[in-house]
């Protein structure tokens, strides 16, 4: 079982004073990770240090113009392939059904299609199986690596990171549909009052979107094993 799925976890949740003083034992756990290219581990040190060093409210606000705010890049990821229509609350159930069979309880504030619980969800897999399930969304997850790329952002290093650290680099059909959907931008407030009226963001065609519930069942269940004991939230 890998820490490194948590430690990211870690990176990706929003910042608060008892977060923040994690981050130094998560960023070792990266930088010592061998799966992850050289230079991604070095972007993931600095992440960890400007996150736990930085003025505490610019380092939240910070946050929350990326990922509450900028919808395309949006940590819950159901809401890019079923935006907030009664799919995704299926199919969120489908995933919470998961995580308990396979031993994982949720606090009442957790969604379990929050990035951030399901890389808690992976870390208390083994490798190989926590790769293969990452894998499903490997497509997924690069576009929001290149969407923060663009932006300068220095979490792009987390997005980095999965991508080495899945078993499959993604569909590039279906990523080159991702990226073709628009890239909002929250500084323009009546644009994103009209998105998020209007439109469910879509990340390229339906069959193609983020991991699956049924589809992560079906892997998971391929291979049953003892449930895991849960070790401590990550977000």
């Amino acid at each position: 079982m890998s820490l490194s799925y948590r430690a990211l976890a870690l990176l990706l949740s929003y910042p608060t004073e008892a977060t923040r003083a994690l981050l130094p034992d998560a960023a070792g756990v990266l930088v010592a990770d061998a799966r992850i290219p050289p230079a991604i581990r070095r972007a993931l040190g600095k992440l960890a240090e400007d996150i736990a060093t930085a003025d505490i409210y610019e380092t939240q606000e910070r946050y929350v113009w990326l990922f509450d705010r900028t919808r395309s890049l949006s940590l819950n990821l159901y809401e890019h392939v079923h935006g907030e229509s009664r799919d995704r609350g299926q199919a969120m159930v489908a995933l919470l059904e998961l995580y308990r069979s396979k031993g994982l309880e949720l606090s009442a504030n957790e969604l379990p299609d929050h990035l951030p619980v399901f890389l808690e969800f992976l870390s208390t897999l083994p490798d190989e199986e926590a790769a293969s399930l990452l894998g499903e969304g490997a497509h997924v997850l690069h576009a929001i690596g290149e969407r923060l790329h663009k932006r300068q952002s220095p979490y792009r290093a987390v997005f980095g990171a999965l991508t080495a650290l899945a078993a499959d680099s993604g569909d590039a059909e279906a990523l080159a549909s991702l990226m073709a959907e628009p890239d909002d931008n929250p500084d323009d407030l009546e644009a994103m009052d009209r998105l998020w009226a209007e439109t469910a963001v879509t990340f390229g065609p339906s069959d193609v979107g983020c991991p699956k519930a049924d589809a992560l069942v079906k892997a998971m269940n391929a291979n049953p094993r003892p449930a895991p004991t849960r070790a401590g939230a990550a977000a």
